[in-house]
């Protein structure tokens, strides 16, 4: 059940993120369908990938029957953290990606600009070290 609630939620992130996308786009006047297409062919990917490592968390934790107990337990850790991992990762990208979408749809939303200049001041010292 919980592997259908991850991808679920990837989904409606990965719905909305590209709602707003084309509201943003709309909004700018810079609708493009090459822009789109590229768009939702990353949504598929993410979607893709979220099922992958859910397919993965479930093989892990399947391996781990043949290995006895230790290594058993050992397993479904793995193979939770990695599903976690992933799913968290794609539920953060997806969120802000929203957020910087609404800064564009909303100049006003000062709120939100702070948001994302900090992340992205962040994500620049990240890259500079």
């Amino acid at each position: 059940m919980q592997y259908i609630i991850m991808i679920t939620v990837v989904l409606g992130l990965a719905i909305a993120d590209f709602i707003t996308g084309i509201i943003k786009a709309y909004i700018t006047r810079k609708l493009s369908s090459s822009k789109m297409r590229k768009g939702g062919l990353n949504k598929i990917a993410e979607i893709i990938i979220m099922t992958a490592t859910c397919g993965l968390e479930i093989g892990i934790k399947a391996l781990g029957h043949y290995y006895g107990d230790k290594p058993e337990q050992l397993t479904q850790i793995a193979g939770t953290l990695a599903a976690i991992a992933v799913f968290a990762y794609i539920v953060i990208m997806e969120m802000l990606s929203m957020l910087e979408n609404y800064c564009e749809i909303n100049p006003k939303a000062l709120w939100a600009k702070k948001i994302v200049k900090r992340l992205k001041n962040i994500e620049g010292e990240e890259e500079e070290k």
